[in-house]
């Protein structure tokens, strides 16, 4: 088979180490893990899903792949889906809430030790994930931002090892502070327009709401140093 996936799944492909015993979380049709072993990057995969119906899915999916032996598919919750006899290198969580994120790698803190890398790509609330990051000793490695079907994504891979970061590199991301990519601008761009639309509806009598909004507006224009 040759197994086709979104783009946004294939920038968190290219994150995961060559020869990687990888957990996909959340794994849904086992359409990642399939394509890294279909690309030989991977050497085995558990596809974690705590619904049934995906979890029914990606097992058929395997199935017919004919990948058993290097894919097996367990229905559990978040990091349940492994232990350490199984000797993971690596977690791929992708689309999910920031916060649903950090609950689940919260929830499994104990399972990590021996984890190489983590790949997570969060559709909102990006600084949860990276703030927790820094709390339990994860460094960010890289960034990078897709977008597709007019969504914007950031991908984050973290390391074991420490890091302190401002609260101005927790919301926008270190590395993508850095770059300011043109997909980069194009996001925040789109936030500073549904904050200044949200500021307009907010009466000027409630100062501290409208205060922390034009702050907000304020951080973005300097980071895509706009003057105006």
């Amino acid at each position: 088979m040759n197994q086709k996936i979104s783009k946004r799944l294939e920038t968190v492909a290219s994150f995961v180490p060559q020869g990687a015993r990888l957990v996909d979380v959340g794994s849904d049709h086992a359409y990642l893990p399939l394509f890294l072993v279909e690309k030989a990057v991977i050497s085995y995969a558990i596809a974690g899903e705590v619904v049934e119906g995906p979890y029914q899915s990606a097992l058929q999916h395997v199935r017919e792949s004919g990948y058993t032996q290097q894919i097996e598919v367990r229905l559990a919750n978040g990091l349940a889906a492994f232990d350490q006899t199984d000797q993971m290198t690596a977690i791929t969580i992708a689309g999910m809430g920031g916060r649903l994120i950090a609950d689940i790698l919260e929830a499994g803190k104990d399972k990590l030790e021996g984890i190489e890398r983590l790949i997570l790509q969060p559709n909102n609330r990006e600084d949860d994930v990276r703030e927790w990051l820094e709390i339990h000793d994860f460094r960010l490695v890289a960034e990078t931002m897709v977008a597709e079907n007019g969504k914007f994504y950031e991908i984050l891979v973290a390391e074991p090892g420490e890091q302190s970061l401002t609260s101005l590199e927790k919301r926008f991301g270190p590395y993508l502070l850095q770059e300011v990519s043109p997909v980069f601008q194009q996001k925040w761009e789109r936030e500073a327009d549904k904050l200044q639309h949200a500021l307009a509806q907010i009466p000027t009598e409630h100062s501290i709401e409208r205060a922390r909004i034009e702050e907000k507006i304020q951080q973005i224009k300097e980071v895509l140093h706009v003057s105006k």
